[in-house]
């Protein structure tokens, strides 16, 4: 199997000090940084906006990928660009116009992706699969960290992998929810090459060892 690229999640860090956490794990050999952005509304939790974001960017230089879990997104896409987002990625369950948000982020010269939720058949995003650079596939149902991952959706990251190949473009699958050492691998089989994590990293004392658990490599 490949090793995957490792995304810690800053919703399982110590907000006190996000700034050291995110060197921290930068530090240690992590890939990405995954930022959650949650309204309350879209989902049953709040975190944070572009400014905190911004606060964030000079803590490190690794791409910024942050997720919108909120509702509408388009008003914030810009807001989150300036602020320092390198990849915006979006649910395809937040209205029909899909095709012109991801049009919108790229615009702005940075990567666009698109999220599917646990109930959502993988067929939802077969229309804008010329636009993505990247899919996530939710393995719990968005709005908090901590959760129990889904296996039934590993038939689905499976199909996605397909639909990819069929493509001929280079998409990255990444998935997040209830990813640890054991459910890293079974994911990593079914297609997938971008590992989201947060419990997983940062409830661990060291967070390298914990990186490396997940792309399956002893250090």
């Amino acid at each position: 199997m490949r090793v995957p690229l490792i995304a810690p999640s800053i919703l399982s860090a110590n907000f006190a000090c996000l700034g050291d956490e995110i060197k921290a794990v930068d530090k240690q050999g992590a890939d990405w940084i995954h930022l959650d952005v949650m309204d309350g509304h879209f989902v049953p939790n709040i975190t944070f906006g572009p400014v905190v974001l911004e606060s964030l960017r000079s803590y490190s230089k690794l791409p910024f990928d942050v997720h919108f879990m909120i509702e509408p997104i388009d008003p914030f896409i810009e807001p989150f660009v300036r602020a320092g987002a390198d990849q915006i990625s979006f649910h395809i369950e937040v209205g029909p116009h899909a095709h012109r948000s991801l049009q919108h982020i790229k615009s702005f010269g940075i990567k666009a992706g698109i999220v599917i939720c646990p109930a959502t058949p993988a067929i939802a995003i077969s229309e804008v699969l010329d636009l993505v650079d990247n899919i996530l596939v939710m393995t719990v149902n968005p709005g908090f960290g901590g959760q129990k991952f889904l296996t039934s959706q590993l038939a689905k990251i499976r199909k996605i992998y397909e639909m990819v190949k069929e493509t001929g473009r280079l998409i990255s699958i990444s998935v997040d929810g209830g990813i640890n050492a054991q459910t890293a691998s079974l994911v990593v089989e079914a297609g997938a090459n971008v590992l989201i994590a947060g419990t997983s990293i940062y409830n661990q004392p060291n967070y390298g060892q914990a990186m490396n658990a997940l792309r399956g490599v002893q250090k």
